[in-house]
């Protein structure tokens, strides 16, 4: 079989196993109806995603004795295990539970039909079909929004808030939205100092009065008339009225407002521990400030971290949003593995905050075995390939519930597609990294009373120190020292980490292949020198989902080097001055059984004038993380052929322009209690350039007008062992459009698509690649 036809019996395997869907019954009633499949259709005037939503839930709510419970077990094939036998007298019970659920959705005009099953016999099995036709009819809408609470600093205190309401007018009426309006309201209240009101307290009202029907008249037909047309606006276009009351109170103590008294810590709390047995227990030790007091016997902890990460304070109102916000970031600081707290009434509108801490093991170690990450940064400790790390954490440095983590990692750099006229070893790069890092639980910056600050969360100041060195087999060795002193923090679900000062150090040896490089072509020598980079960075992620199927993320980043120290002319020479962008945004979105994930990512690096982008700094794509179906910095510059031709074995690319667009298709094959085998279709496309002018390679350098021209694509499949709290990959991918490929504009010829092919040089490029990694790509 030669390499064409063994390309496409592979193909033809993966199609066949994706369009495969057979189901196998067992423990089925022979020669007996039975449920084999169910079926929801639905008809309306309705937009495609509503309607998709709707069929999707209507299916979880068939009577079990009409439900088909079908299992995956293996690839695409199903098992049916104890069908039950069909009785058409069941499905008014199934009407009941769909109507209702409709109801909920605001579909109070919903007809169902009876349908007439599908019955298809194979064998001795009589499979039934089972299907509901509904007329979905016009949902609900909402005409107005009022509040009519019976106290009146409520009612005041609901109207201030009248414009965060989710009761839009027009907006279609369900259950859902009702409950979130009031847990809206309850917590407005709840912040504001009401301590004892509750959800249970307020309830909405709909009013389905057409407001025609109040006219008064005495002639009949008129009021036929208006009867007629109420009818008939409710059918075509049913409006509600909502108005939130509030019920008759029994406990006026709900009608109060409650402030902070005092606060107390239980630093040293154990799980065992009971909260009012510590609360009652006069044999710890106490340390007091103010109003705020410490219980312990042991001393692990000073009161000062506790004091700055709580938000309550002495004589303030009650407010829910802060309790939680208290608890949530003693919980996030490290040093506590678990945070509860009580509420004590200690008066007709006092309470005393008790907070139970349970701290979390001081120290321990950790080993990592862990996949590469694409950064574009070698000195990272992101390698492409695998990375063994031993960590040694301490979350209690000084008492102050200070974290710090060392780490030793080794790394290693291997391609299972070796570049081209390449004789070298699997192994291409080794890389060692020791680091230390303080994360002190607060921003420790100069202007502590700026109000802004108040609102941020899960604020953090970075100290950290590296030292790493990296050996790019005959080519090179890398010598660098990094600290940083930085800022990370959040604020809803955007995160951001600013680092005011970043000194990287770096000592460069060349070995002999790349100065025999440098001889072939000196315009890389640039590249490769001596240098440090100085100056600040700056990065924004935020993460937020549109519905609980779908999310997005988006990271911005910024870098600079050199701007301040431009003033000192001596110092030009010694410090890399650059500003470099990257840009990049995820979005994954989960059906029932699969999960569909896009990214997009674009980098730039701007060299000052004079200079040019240190390597290690620069972008790259192949791997098995981006551009799959070439191998490690084997893809680019732009269209250029020259590393392709070169008949050096250093053939690694380097730009300071990068674009790549990724999109995968993930599915499960075979689900076995904590273990899946999982598989994948995706394609990449993408590609890397220089923005600076180069007379003896102009196909390298970025121009829009050749954009089209230099993206590179390829597609693949393969096989993924996720284990939880590790995923194994083995991806393959052919090279779809290759812009080294001098015919056919890149495109690979379809009607003759080979495993291999020759380039102009004599060279054997390989079209299909394999990688191997840990985690997902993206």
């Amino acid at each position: 079989m030669n390499q064409r036809n063994l390309f496409f019996t592979l193909l033809a395997c993966v199609v066949i196993l994706l369009l495969a869907s057979c189901a196998t019954v067992k423990n089925y009633p022979h020669n007996k109806p039975f449920i084999f499949d169910n079926k929801v259709l639905l008809d309306g005037n309705i937009s495609k995603d509503e309607k998709k939503r709707l069929t999707n839930d209507l299916m979880n709510y068939w009577d079990d004795s009409l439900k088909a419970q079908k299992l995956q077990k293996l690839f695409f094939f199903s098992t049916i295990k104890n069908p039950p036998a069909f009785d058409s007298m069941n499905i008014g019970r199934t009407k009941k539970f769909m109507n209702a659920y409709l109801n909920s959705q605001g579909y109070y005009y919903a007809e169902m039909k009876d349908s007439i099953p599908k019955f298809d016999t194979v064998r001795d099995q009589v499979r039934v079909t089972a299907i509901m036709i509904i007329h979905i009819g016009k949902n609900i809408t909402i005409d107005s929004v009022a509040y009519a609470l019976t106290d009146s600093a409520m009612q005041k205190l609901a109207v201030q808030n009248f414009a965060g309401t989710l009761l839009k007018k027009g907006t279609p009426v369900n259950k859902q939205i009702i409950s979130n309006e009031k847990d809206r309201i309850t917590t407005i209240f709840r912040n504001n100092g009401y301590f004892k009101f509750n959800k249970e307290d307020i309830y909405a009202e709909a009013d389905t009065t057409d407001r025609k029907l109040l006219t008064l008249t005495l002639d009949p037909a008129e009021q036929i008339k208006l009867l007629e047309e109420a009818a008939k606006m409710r059918k075509e276009n049913p409006k509600w009225d909502i108005l939130i009351k509030q019920k008759p109170i029994d406990d006026s103590s709900k009608l109060e407002k409650y402030y902070i008294n005092k606060v107390f810590y239980y630093p040293e709390t154990k799980l065992t521990d009971v909260p009012d047995s510590l609360i009652t227990n006069n044999n710890l030790k106490k340390l007091k400030r103010n109003d705020l007091t410490m219980f312990y016997s042991e001393g692990k902890f000073l009161i000062k971290p506790l004091r700055e990460h709580t938000f309550l304070r002495h004589d303030s109102l009650y407010n829910e949003t802060l309790y939680y916000k208290t608890i949530n970031t003693l919980g996030q600081i490290g040093a506590w593995q678990q945070v509860d707290a009580r509420t004590v009434v200690t008066a007709k509108d006092s309470l005393d905050l008790h907070l139970f801490l349970v701290p979390a093991l001081k120290q321990n170690y950790t080993v990592d075995l862990e996949g590469s990450r694409n950064t574009g940064d070698i000195t990272a400790g992101n390698l492409l390939g695998l990375s063994a790390s031993i960590s040694y954490r301490n979350r209690n440095v000084w008492k102050q519930a200070i974290q710090s983590v060392t780490s030793l990692r080794v790394g290693t750099e291997f391609s299972l597609t070796p570049p081209n006229n390449s004789t070298n070893s699997l192994l291409q790069t080794l890389q060692l990294n020791l680091s230390h890092t303080y994360s002190f639980p607060k921003l420790i910056v100069p202007f502590q009373r700026w109000r802004y600050l108040r609102s941020l969360e899960n604020k953090r100041t970075l100290f950290s120190t590296s030292a790493s060195y990296t050996d790019r087999k005959d080519y090179y060795v890398l010598r660098s020292f990094v600290t940083s002193w930085g800022y990370e923090w959040r604020k809803g679900n955007n995160t951001w980490l600013f680092k005011p000062l970043n000194i990287e150090l770096y000592k460069l040896d060349t070995l002999l292949k790349l100065d025999t490089l440098f001889f072939q072509n000196p315009f890389l020598r640039n590249s490769f020198r001596d240098g440090n980079v100085v100056g600040s960075s700056l990065s924004f992620n935020k993460t937020f989902n549109s519905n609980s199927k779908e999310s997005h993320l988006i990271r911005m980043g910024f870098e600079e080097s050199g701007t301040l120290l431009s003033l000192f002319r001596s110092l030009n020479n010694l410090v890399f001055s650059y500003t470099k962008f990257d840009g990049e945004y995820r979005f994954t979105h989960k059906y029932l059984k699969s999960e569909l994930a896009t990214r997009f990512f674009v980098g730039a690096a701007f060299p000052k004038a004079g200079q040019a982008m240190p390597i290690f700094k620069q972008y790259y794509l192949g791997g098995p993380n981006s551009m799959r179906a070439w191998g490690l910095r084997q893809l680019g510059l732009g269209s250029s052929i020259l590393s392709d031709t070169s008949k050096s074995s250093y053939t690694d690319r380097f730009g300071n322009f990068a674009l790549e667009g990724n999109i995968e298709y993930r599915f499960t094959i075979w689900d076995f209690s904590s273990v899946k085998i999982a598989s994948a279709l995706y394609a990449d496309m993408g590609n890397i350039w220089t923005l600076n002018n180069n007379p003896a390679d102009p196909n390298s350098v970025f121009s829009p007008a050749r954009l089209g021209k230099d993206l590179a694509i390829g597609i693949g499949s393969g096989l993924r062992l996720d284990a939880n709290y590790f995923l194994i990959r083995l991806d393959f991918a052919y090279k779809l459009k290759d812009p080294a490929r001098q015919t056919n504009d890149g495109w690979v010829d379809f009607r003759n698509m080979k495993l291999k092919e020759t380039r102009s040089n004599g060279a054997q490029i390989n079209n299909l690649t394999f990688q191997f990694g840990i985690g997902l790509p993206f």
